[in-house]
């Protein structure tokens, strides 16, 4: 005998039950983050495929090379009618090609993700996966969740966030593969979304905890004893220390301090979140897989090499790492530990400012660099470099010191036995010998420059490194390896903003060789501008092929420069972009690049270039270094790369997002890469 179904609850009276419904919340939200990234990942893949086919997506995987068996160095290509360089003619292009038109209309779409704020440190885009991110964390938290009387949601969806804390945390994780220099953005241009995902997790866990404590005090029910609520308020408490110990102004001024409370704290958060839930395990995992990985690759690209450090002054400390050849690319950076003064446990990330030695312009005869070391450059900045710089300057006293005891004990021999002996003593201080171990590379620049006919690499301060990195790859393949994957580069201006003259005798060494190369070549022109905002020891210029030294009382705007860069020079027009010219002949294009022209010092009052009328010396003085460039047409794509303060960079980026808008089909497109430096 049947008595039917048994009869169901009504909706509006069921018990709400969290661990049943909350954990499909998890899931959910784990499909959308997932998704996301997969559209992310189908965005990425042109970059992807043009870096699978130029190698360098997995350029650097397995960590610095050395090469044994003596290959790796490459000849330029000679003429043998002639016995000369192989150079072809500039020409002048007409428009951008269909593939121009494209590159330069999705430049123009994405050039509204460019624009920056002053004080935020985010562009658009940044700020709008932020908010997107922490509208689908709310949403997965409120919808259909009874949060007064069981917040346990908020607690379910920060344990979901885990993963994609240490995902876009870690930096060698498959999203910085993919995402990386093919993809277009390092594992620290997306370390905004680990901070702000963590933040996400930390409000849900308030949430989550506030609302229970707040109910244990109306119903008057103990909150420390039994263990499930004493580790909760144990984990809430270390998230609580976890955040704010990772503000940027503990994490610029504390950084050793910053880093050992991140890794202990996630530590003990692991082990209270477990014994506060047994729903925690298996959200646990992930996150340890992800670090596990990341610790391992970590391990395979260490390296322990000999290296020199040279204290070029008070500000610089010049460090070369001996028998590194290949496996990096232009613009990564690695995290070096220096071995001396008992500071072997500092770790601190430093710019490789060379290309690899079968493409860098070091090895040619004038350098005085080697084509087989990494060059890095550690600016005076905190309590590690200052010490680094004044151990280079110490012990190469010492050093300096030794050779002119036997510099005077020659003399003595000399004079006695009548024979010539050179007494020379270096006029800078000399090399000191280290120890030191790699970790890296990682990071680079997101552009393949040989795409662009036209690339402003712009600098301030000790971003340099950066740039003259990148400088170093593109005029090597372009003049040493005859452009071996059809690079399309034909004209480089090369933008450096210091505050004195002596700042440019830090990185001399490496410019001089890269200028003195491409002055030899006639199908790429390279114009060196060097803005300096404080007169002082101008004897201390170097002489550097096409290059102008200028004193100014500000650095000029980057949308002029670039403006500058991007227009046919015309005769009685200014430059300037302000109507009737008020330079004189200094606007009128010259006919070719000099490869004789020498380096000097053109000192502009103290003037600025804002405002109307613009000022007619200082109009003169930069429309005549922008001239130097010989013009090739427009259509063949545009490159800038900036590197230096946070207030460079973002003006570099609000300039290209303006010429994308504005210009971007007409140029055949325009890219941008940015890294921030402190000065």
């Amino acid at each position: 005998m049947s008595f039917g179904t048994a009869p169901t609850v009504p909706t509006a009276l069921q018990v709400y039950n969290s661990y049943l419904i909350d954990p499909e919340w998890q899931t959910k939200f784990s499909i959308i983050w997932g998704s996301c990234l997969g559209v992310a990942f189908l965005f990425a893949s042109p970059r992807l495929v043009r870096a699978v086919r130029s190698g360098r997506l997995f350029t650097g995987f397995w960590g610095i090379r050395e090469t044994w068996d003596g290959r790796g160095r490459y000849e330029v290509p000679v003429d043998k009618e002639k016995g000369t360089r192989t150079k072809t003619k500039m020409k002048t292009r007409s428009g951008p090609t269909i593939w121009g038109k494209i590159d330069g209309i999705s430049s123009a779409i994405s050039s509204f993700s460019l624009w920056t704020l002053p004080g935020l440190g985010l562009n658009t885009g940044q700020i709008f996966v932020i908010i997107a991110y922490l509208l689908i964390v709310l949403v997965c938290i409120i919808m259909g969740a009874q949060l007064v009387s069981n917040s346990n949601r908020g607690g379910f969806l920060a344990l979901a966030q885990l993963p994609v804390v240490f995902l876009f945390g870690t930096k060698n994780s498959i999203v910085s593969l993919i995402l990386g220099p093919g993809g277009g953005s390092g594992y620290e241009k997306l370390n905004y979304i680990h901070r702000w995902s963590g933040r996400c997790l930390f409000l849900a866990a308030v949430l989550h905890g506030s609302l229970w404590i707040r109910n244990h005090l109306i119903y008057d029910i103990q909150i420390i004893g039994a263990q499930k609520e004493t580790s909760g308020v144990a984990a809430l408490g270390v998230l609580c220390g976890i955040v704010l110990t990772s503000l940027k102004p503990v994490r610029k001024m504390f950084w050793d301090f910053f880093w050992v409370v991140h890794v202990l704290g996630f530590v003990s958060f692991f082990i209270t979140i477990c014994y506060h839930s047994i729903y925690a395990i298996p959200w646990i995992f992930p996150p340890v897989a992800f670090y596990a990985a990341d610790l391992l690759m970590r391990m395979l690209r260490v390296r322990i090499k000999d290296a020199t450090l040279t204290s070029v002054d008070h500000g610089m400390t010049l460090i070369r790492i001996q028998d590194c050849d290949s496996n990096w690319l232009a613009g990564q950076h690695i995290r070096l530990r220096v071995f001396f003064s008992g500071r072997v446990f500092e770790s601190h990330p430093l710019t490789i400012m060379n290309a690899p030695g079968n493409i860098t312009c070091l090895d040619s005869p004038t350098s005085t660099e080697s084509g087989r070391s990494i060059i890095l450059g550690a600016r005076v900045n905190g309590d590690w470099t200052r010490a680094l710089n004044k151990y280079a300057e110490s012990e190469g006293k010492i050093v300096q010191a030794g050779s002119a005891m036997w510099v005077a004990e020659k003399k003595a021999t000399a004079s006695s036995t009548s024979s010539i002996i050179s007494t020379d003593v270096p006029p800078t201080l000399p090399s000191v010998p280290v120890q030191v171990m790699l970790d890296g590379p990682y990071g680079g620049c997101s552009l393949d420059l040989g795409r662009y006919e036209t690339v402003l690499l712009i600098a301030g301060g000790s971003g340099a490194t950066f740039t003259l990195g990148l400088l170093d790859d593109i005029v090597g393949r372009c003049t040493r390896l005859a452009r071996p994957r059809g690079e399309k580069t034909r004209r480089i201006e090369f933008v450096w903003c210091i505050r004195s003259y002596g700042g440019i005798h830090w990185f001399s060494s490496v410019l001089l060789p890269i200028a003195n190369m491409a002055a030899e070549s006639t199908d790429l022109d390279l114009h060196v501008s060097i803005y300096v905002t404080c007169l002082c020891n101008p004897e201390a210029v170097p002489v550097i092929p096409n290059s102008d030294v200028l004193m100014l009382a500000q650095r000029p705007a980057t949308w002029k420069i670039l403006e500058d860069l991007t227009r046919e020079p015309r005769r009685g027009v200014c430059s300037c972009g302000n109507g009737e010219c008020v330079c004189g002949n200094a606007c009128a294009p010259s006919s070719n690049s000099s490869t004789d022209d020498l380096g000097g010092v053109t000192e502009i009052p103290r003037k600025k270039f804002t405002g109307m009328p613009p000022d007619p010396e200082a109009c003169a003085t930069l429309a005549e270094a922008s001239a130097k460039l010989q013009w090739v047409g427009l259509g063949g794509g545009v490159a800038v790369c900036a590197s230096g303060p946070q207030s460079l960079t973002r003006e570099a980026s609000n300039a290209v997002a303006k010429l994308s808008l504005l210009r971007g089909v007409e140029l055949g497109g325009v890219g941008l890469h940015t890294e921030v430096f402190s000065t």
